[in-house]
């Protein structure tokens, strides 16, 4: 099985000049038939003068110029539907900032087709498609470039969610290592780990998952909505997996600029009101309003305090809890499992490099994960 496949990046201003020739060079290298991959680039906020250095650098891509900032959800859905007009059965959504392994995209499809219960070919991939149950891969993500000290790193081995809505990356940081303890089957039987949710930095989606739950949500512009998406997938019913083989390395830089944070905090909340039941969201309160007021205490202290009010200024006006509760609505329409299954993966600790501190290490993360270890437990529903 060797789907056609959509390949997704997003640029905005001199993003393009910053980092698409090396990712450029690396995707002309792929190990995939030629005739079977496209690469669209959404140019946000176009200009005749962007839209002239893509069709420029990189001529056998689709460019589609976008005359707002639709963020990377709104980005990524022009990029989607211009692929199934073009009679793409999938997509990866990609960073820019990205190096890809020859056999990146291959290892991605095998992982996507893996649990389809038919023959493989020799290479590994699924012959039949129509009985998988795994809707979303992500790549292992190493850093770049390889530090000071000579050591290769892991940037994600796939996300971690907090119950309280926080995502972070799995393994970043630590040394690159064989992820078959992930696994409860040997890698050899197309088996791939499970994990909370995928990166969007490479992302592979199954067309029939967009079909079933939509696509991105426009409304989080940045941050979060690869976490929302997978959320999707998996309350359809949906498994999200990591493949190991699938390698890019990702120019990684972490920022907490006020306007992330003021995303970061408002997507998380949106987030957790739009999937979580009643009943899960009275049980966590307690935490909730502990931890709003520890954010806020922080947010004052790093002087981050203008960007918290915001998201939560967000919530003070009646049309958004409008667009909440629609949201809400229409993805509880598309449950198959219980909030006890869809957050059985969810984590009580926030293990993170760029922001570990004594506080998160020896106050937040005990007491916060001891709450999650009873709450999860009486969740029955």
């Amino acid at each position: 099985m060797q789907p056609k496949v959509g390949i997704i990046l997003i640029n905005y201003k001199d993003y393009a000049k910053r980092f698409l020739a090396d990712c450029r060079d690396s995707l002309r290298l792929i190990d995939y038939p030629k005739d079977k991959y496209v690469v669209y680039i959404v140019d946000n906020a176009t200009s005749p003068e962007t839209r002239a250095y893509l069709q420029e650098i990189y001529p056998e891509a689709v460019v589609i110029p976008n005359l707002e900032n639709s963020g990377w959800g709104g980005g990524n859905n022009l990029g989607i539907e211009q692929s199934f007009k073009d009679g793409c059965e999938d997509v990866v959504l990609a960073n820019m900032d990205v190096i890809v392994h020859k056999d990146w995209l291959k290892e991605l499809v095998s992982a996507a087709y893996s649990d389809s219960g038919q023959a493989t070919t020799e290479s590994g991939l699924a012959t039949n498609p129509s009985d998988s149950k795994i809707g979303i891969a992500q790549s292992k993500l190493l850093l770049w470039p390889v530090g000071s000290d000579g050591v290769q790193r892991i940037n994600s081995l796939g996300n971690e969610i907090h119950f309280l809505g926080f995502g972070y990356c799995r393994g970043y940081g630590e040394e690159n290592r064989d992820v078959s303890n992930f696994v409860t089957q040997s890698l050899e039987t197309s088996h791939f780990p499970d994990i909370p949710y995928a990166s969007g930095a490479s992302m592979y989606v199954k067309g029939e998952v967009f079909r079933k739950i939509g696509l991105c949500n426009p409304a989080f512009f940045m941050y979060h909505d690869d976490l929302e998406i997978c959320l999707k997938a998996k309350c359809a019913g949906y498994r999200v997996v990591l493949a190991p083989a699938s390698v890019m390395w990702h120019k990684y830089e972490f920022g907490r600029s006020v306007r992330q944070i003021y995303y970061m905090e408002r997507n998380r909340l949106i987030t957790v009101l739009e999937f979580y039941k009643i009943s899960t969201l009275i049980l966590l309160a307690p935490m909730f309003s502990v931890m709003e007021l520890g954010l806020l205490g922080s947010s004052l202290a790093g002087r981050y305090d203008k960007a918290k009010l915001r998201s939560w200024a967000y919530f003070w006006h009646f049309d958004n809890w409008k667009k909440i509760f629609q949201e809400r609505r229409r993805i509880q329409r598309l449950r198959t499992i219980k909030d006890s299954e869809l957050m059985r993966d969810f984590t009580g600790k926030i293990l993170f490099q760029e922001i570990a501190n004594p506080v998160l290490r020896y106050f937040v993360n005990p007491v916060f994960n001891a709450y999650w270890q009873v709450a999860k437990r009486l969740m029955w529903w």
